[in-house]
């Protein structure tokens, strides 16, 4: 009866409601209260509770008992037990316990190829898969579709393409499980050409078949025809599911198009997937990039039990939109909910203090980190406890920082520190930062450019061009500034000075007269931000066309009275057009929301959210 309880399927299948701690406890409960010899049947669903659990220490423990119990596995046994320590994280032990297994069917090497696949170990997959053939035993469509899995992971297209080859040879048609797997397969190789052809000659498929082409091409950057094909998807009568949603999401974010998000979110909730943990956690951070940083609020408090992904998704997007009390106030809400935080979460708690002016409260977390929470310190945290001291003005402190930390500094961390000097013009220390930087990335344009740009703002305009001849020399090239706005679901992009939009006269036309505008209630154009050594005259009309000024004059032409712009700017925003989109936002009536390289800026009323601190 007991070995019933623990095993069997059906309702009462301890197993398969879930409940394993209860599976467990009865486990316990037969083997020393009651006596019970066990079989290797009942170690087989042991196994099982433990793989389900994910905790090695408690897989550990039973292979121990079946070891001194004298029970000899069978080969459902074996194979559960292999599986098991995959699943809990013992990819060795796993081995291990293969290797001593003499007579291996085509399912335990399933199994093993299977758990290299799952911790990413694609090489190992590989490897196993030729032994097992050198051993002359026959594959299923499960082994192919592992195979295939591992080529994906490790970006094997040609060891791919020879097994989908060596699959035509034969004259099968694979079936939806191994044709999903080549589609996989190709779509993350970035050969969406014979992924497409793989779907096409499939026909109809169920929804992991279209998740797998969609994935593909969101994940190569093909997002507008990802859209394209969820709507195929819907048409063709089709459920997606928590994954479909999950890389349809990913597109809004690559693309910033908050109201394909929301089109997005409206179906997960017709489906019934709104208060699924991964769909919830996906919709915050697609809501948060996305610029509205509101909905993802309202969204993230009506996760029934958020984990930590949650957390981190919340307190970087608010971090992200400069909101650093919030933030703070969300990490005690964290802990005081039993959460422990991670690497992730302090990312975003630092970056809060760094756009917030949180000097104090970012060196405590920093110094905490290990010592109060047992994270060990990354590289990513020393560059944002660089951005917090660099923002602040403290610069000797940042690079002191910098040479005394116990990890080597890279070139991210450098990065950080040269571009606090570009805001604060302090160009010696600047130049020798980009010395460090110049030796570790001689190739990066961000380096040539802060530092050109340091050098124009000095006046130094000999070496401004010594700096940009130096980037022709090295074949540097760094990519335009531009800004783009996502209006009724189509992108509009534009650079500074654009001369190409189709309705760029009237773009304009109505620039000019809300120039006029600010001019009457006081804006005076601050040249200094100029970075081209061009005669006064031409300085205003200069910073006058950058790229997004020109968004959001467009922005304020094709929205409603009252509904907030959003616009996106590959670089950071300077000065002069900050200042200009304060007084646009509080002339215009309009809440003004910017993206830059940095930050979110919220502009309303005159006022931005970072209060003139970024």
């Amino acid at each position: 009866m007991y070995q019933t309880e623990i095993s069997r399927g059906g309702k009462a299948g301890y197993i398969q409601n879930g409940v394993d701690r209860k599976a467990l406890e009865l486990f316990c409960e037969m083997r020393k209260e009651l006596g019970l010899r066990q079989t290797s049947y009942t170690f087989a669903s042991v196994f099982k509770v433990c793989a389900r659990l994910v905790d090695l220490e408690i897989a550990k423990q039973v292979h121990g008992v079946i070891m001194r119990s004298g029970v000899d596995l069978d080969v459902c046994g074996r194979i559960a037990l292999v599986d098991m320590y995959a699943k809990c994280g013992s990819i060795e032990d796993a081995r291990q316990v293969f290797d001593e297994i003499l007579e291996r069917d085509v399912v335990l090497w399933t199994a093993m190829i299977t758990g290299y696949v799952q911790h990413g170990l694609s090489e190992e997959a590989l490897q196993l898969f030729e032994e097992m053939l050198e051993e002359g035993v026959s594959v299923n469509q499960f082994t192919i579709a592992s195979v295939l899995s591992a080529c994906a992971v490790g970006d094997y297209l040609e060891k791919g393409q020879q097994i989908h080859g060596k699959l035509v040879k034969t004259g099968s048609k694979p079936d939806a499980f191994v044709a999903s797997a080549l589609v996989d397969m190709y779509a993350k190789c970035g050969n969406l050409e014979d992924a497409h052809k793989v779907f096409d000659r499939m026909g109809e498929g169920d929804e992991v078949f279209w998740t797998a082409l969609i994935t593909g091409y969101v994940q190569h950057g093909f997002d507008n025809e990802a859209f394209q094909l969820f709507k195929e998807m819907q048409c063709a009568g089709l459920k997606p599911n928590q994954f479909t949603f999950a890389s349809v999401l990913r597109a809004c974010v690559s693309l910033m198009a908050l109201e394909r998000g929301r089109q997005a979110h409206a179906h997960i909730i017709k489906v019934g997937f709104e208060l699924n943990l991964f769909a919830g956690n996906t919709l915050v951070d697609m809501y948060s990039k996305c610029g509205s940083i509101e909905d993802a609020k309202d969204v993230f408090y009506k996760i029934p039990k958020p984990n930590v992904v949650s957390w981190n998704a919340m307190i970087t997007g608010c971090a992200q939109h400069g909101l650093g009390r919030d933030v703070l106030k969300l990490f005690q809400e964290m802990q005081l909910e039993g959460i422990k935080p991670d690497h992730i979460t302090f990312v975003g708690v630092l970056s809060a203090c760094s756009h917030a002016g949180l000097v104090d409260e970012g060196r405590r977390y920093f110094n905490s980190m290990s010592s109060n929470y047992g994270v060990d310190t990354r590289l990513e945290h020393c560059a944002c406890m660089v951005d917090i001291l660099g923002r602040a003005g403290l610069l000797e402190e940042a690079e002191c920082f910098i040479r005394t930390m116990f990890l080597q500094p890279n070139a991210l961390v450098w990065r950080t520190l040269l571009g606090a000097c570009r805001v604060h013009g302090n160009v010696e220390q600047g130049e020798r930062v980009a010395k460090c930087l110049l030796m570790l990335e001689p190739h990066h344009a961000g380096t040539y450019v802060l530092l050109s740009n340091m050098y124009a703002s000095a006046g130094r305009w000999d070496q401004r061009t010594e700096i940009r001849n130096m980037m022709k020399e090295r074949k540097v090239r760094k990519d335009p500034g531009c800004s783009w706005i996502n209006i009724r679901n189509r992108e509009h992009i534009f650079v500074m000075g654009d001369r190409s939009h189709p309705q760029i006269d009237e773009i304009y036309t109505n620039l000019e007269s809300l120039t006029r505008q600010m001019k009457e209630a006081g804006y005076v154009p601050d040249t200094d931000f100029v970075m081209h050594d061009i005669e006064e005259e031409n300085k205003e009309t200069f910073i006058g066309e950058h790229s997004e000024r020109l968004a959001i004059v467009f922005g304020l032409m094709s929205t409603f009275s009252g509904i907030p712009i959003r616009v996106f700017k590959n670089l950071r925003v300077c000065g002069d057009c900050h200042n200009a989109t304060k007084l646009i936002s509080k002339i215009a009536a309009r809440e003004i929301i910017v993206r830059d390289a940095n930050r979110f800026h919220h502009f309303k009323g005159g006022l931005c959210s970072c209060g003139d601190y970024w």
